[in-house]
């Protein structure tokens, strides 16, 4: 009875974007402060690490998150500062990038609102509104849950699943009448967990086992393209 459709890399192709940014920041933090164990020096990966450590958070959860993996002892001030660096650069490189809308997505939100079936987009980003707008599909959509709107309602950040219940309830459908459709590991994750009905990986990169990697983190069928849930312009 509804769908809730994350933002980067499923609506949009801005993923890429986020994960330049990230790798730029992470690889200039490593090479500032290499970690004791040669083999954690190495760069930030913007497919394996991305996926493993960033997609779907909030910039702090991911930049603990890496930093963590690299046995890099955390503080708040060392977070921030790195979540900062990659903020500054993924809103220079925002402006130097078009971002488009996946094709395959698109057609099944339009035959989704032909259908009647109520849409939202939620995105641990807070420019996941700006993104939309540049690719000329925020109309689309009749709910935005962004991180903007995330934090001022405390909500917690990916795996747990708070932005997802509360764009469904924003639509006014229960989560177990509903479907996620999300690419990050995380947000599958986030999906089970709020017992929705249906959760959809989308499988970009097509890695060896990146669509056996949403299965196992949560997701009920992995497709590479939205596109294939589509049949003479309606869902199936």
């Amino acid at each position: 009875r509804a769908v809730v459709f994350d933002t980067d890399g499923v609506i949009t192709d801005s993923a890429r974007v986020h994960a330049a940014a990230w790798k730029a920041a992470f690889d200039a933090y490593l090479r500032a402060h290499p970690p004791e164990d040669p083999e954690r020096r190495r760069p930030f990966d913007v497919r394996d690490d991305y996926l493993r450590h960033v997609d779907g958070k909030s910039r702090l959860d991911g930049a603990a998150a890496f930093l963590a993996a690299r046995g890099i002892e955390l503080s708040d001030q060392t977070v921030r500062a790195v979540a900062a660096d990659k903020e500054r650069l993924f809103v220079r490189r925002l402006r130097e990038h078009d971002v488009d809308a996946y094709p395959g997505t698109i057609r099944l939100v339009h035959a989704l609102r032909r259908a009647g079936v109520p849409r939202a987009a939620a995105s641990a980003s807070r420019h996941a509104g700006e993104l939309l707008e540049r690719a000329g599909v925020r109309d689309l959509f009749d709910v935005l849950m962004d991180g903007g709107e995330a934090a001022r309602l405390g909500l917690a950040g990916k795996p747990e699943p708070d932005l997802f219940l509360e764009a469904v309830r924003r639509l006014g459908v229960p989560a177990d009448r509903a479907a996620v459709v999300e690419d990050a590991l995380a947000g599958v994750e986030a999906g089970r967990r709020g017992g929705f009905a249906l959760v959809i990986g989308v499988d970009r990169t097509a890695g060896d086992d990146s669509g056996a990697r949403l299965l196992r983190h949560g997701a009920d069928i992995v497709v590479r393209d939205l596109g294939e849930l589509c049949g003479g312009g309606a869902p199936k």
